[in-house]
């Protein structure tokens, strides 16, 4: 199973919030997910970021690929050196 750490759109029209997610690839984008990992907002100035960094580095260290999106998050978080 091919595990990626994406974003799950949960904001309304013009107005995106997101969850942090861990989801099995073949899944849709806001559809079934294993875990919530994290939350974004990028309407707030400067944009929300909130992240377990504990549970991006586990997932990460069995194999979840993030999207380049929560790649550049994630390194912003500082869980990417």
């Amino acid at each position: 199973m091919a595990v990626k750490i994406r974003l799950k759109r949960i904001g309304a029209k013009k107005a995106p919030y997101y969850r942090v997610v861990v989801a099995d690839s073949r899944s849709p984008r806001d559809g079934r997910f294993i875990e919530e990992i994290g939350t974004y907002n990028p309407l707030s100035n400067p944009s929300e970021f909130k992240i377990n960094t504990e549970a991006a580095r586990k997932w990460i260290a069995n194999g979840a690929q993030p999207t380049d999106t929560v790649r550049a998050l994630l390194k912003k978080a500082g869980v990417f050196e």
